[in-house]
């Protein structure tokens, strides 16, 4: 059978989550957390939600990933084909013409260099520093003053002294402060803690602070980058966090979820967001998924837009959703990540949605 794909190149994809806090590490000899490491062999499976059949996809164990991909391919009704298991043993003797990451890492190259994988396929000392520098969150920083309106808030400082942090409390009452590399959840206090900021001002260099304001709602804008400074929108992430830590998303459609943050605030505003990230995130030679976290927030009783919480330049759970969103506008489902014994995805038919 004639494969429009016959003559694409084959992708080896990964699920690194622990890409975040590698980052920060900035180490090629470098250990995720046990979390980490049992996130990535739970859920490894992943990338086969957007992988090409003929893609090959890394995983720590073959026969519990197909399991896995096969109950979500069947609950979502996907009719997606498995792709290729590969483990860490056969990677050097496998063929690929690109990788595709959760995120580049020192560390993640380091390992796959270890493993035999072609060393021209690999982002070079320069290119994963430039990385790291627009993963900073100096560029969500840089970023939010072209995004500012009338209904936008949000301002953040970057602070490599004590006596910085403390005038910024002083002038705002309630600050947040957060590292400049950290994974989701992590690296961000909401009550100072000297030892806290004296530590990660001497293994990152800075903090960045902010004032605090009163969410009502998070959402996401999911995007691709060309690598040539191009910017592509590829829809919305409506999803629930914890104390910071991500729980789930919803899954619908595109126009659904515009109709569900309707009742919070204006779409046209987000459209004009959108178009000011476009033309004015600059990114350099990246070339892969991304998405700027937002929020919704009440302040003097009127409901703005927080258009810039933070940008993380990698995949993100909210371009997972948007592979396993219905076309079907009446469909509402619920995607979470579960630990028990095991990290899992759990997926819920809702019959509807409210805000």
């Amino acid at each position: 059978m004639f494969s429009i794909f016959a003559n694409r190149m084959k992708t080896l994809h990964i699920f690194n989550p622990e890409h975040d806090i590698a980052l920060a590490a900035n180490l090629k000899n470098f250990t995720a957390p046990h979390a980490g490491r049992q996130l990535r062999s739970d859920m490894g499976y992943l990338p086969a939600l957007w992988a090409h059949e003929d893609d090959a996809i890394l995983v720590g164990d073959k026969e519990y990933a197909s399991r896995a991909f096969n109950q979500v391919n069947s609950r979502c009704h996907l009719h997606l084909t498995a792709p290729q298991w590969v483990d860490r043993n056969m990677l050097a003797h496998e063929s690929f013409d690109r990788i595709e990451p959760w995120g580049w890492d020192k560390a993640l190259c380091h390992q796959l260099r270890h493993d035999g994988v072609e060393v021209n396929l690999l982002p070079d000392d320069i290119h994963l520093d430039e990385i790291r520098l627009l993963s900073h969150r100096r560029t969500s920083a840089a970023l939010l003053p072209f995004l500012q309106t009338e209904w936008t808030v949000g301002e953040a400082f970057e602070c490599r002294t004590l006596q910085e942090v403390d005038e910024l409390q002083h002038q705002y009452g309630q600050i947040v402060v957060k590292a400049p590399w950290s994974s989701s959840g992590r690296g961000v206090q909401f009550a100072l803690q000297e030892g806290w900021l004296l530590n990660t001002i001497h293994r990152q260099g800075s903090v960045l602070v902010e004032p605090f304001f009163h969410k009502v709602k998070d959402f996401a804008m999911e995007f691709e980058a060309d690598g040539c400074g191009g910017i592509r929108y590829v829809g919305l992430s409506l999803f629930h966090t914890k104390n910071g830590f991500y729980i789930g998303n919803l899954l619908a459609t595109e126009d659904s979820k515009r109709q569900i943050m309707s009742q919070y605030i204006p779409v046209a505003w987000l459209d004009i967001i959108c178009g000011k990230i476009v033309n004015h995130l600059k990114l350099g030679s990246y070339q892969g998924p991304f998405g700027v976290d937002m929020m919704v927030v009440k302040k003097d009783e009127r409901l703005l837009l927080h258009p810039c919480v933070e940008i993380n330049l990698r995949r993100t759970m909210g371009h997972v959703a948007l592979q396993l969103s219905s076309h079907n506008e009446d469909v509402f489902r619920v995607m979470r990540i579960e630990l028990k014994e095991h990290y899992k995805m759990r997926i819920r038919k809702i019959s509807s949605f409210h805000a």
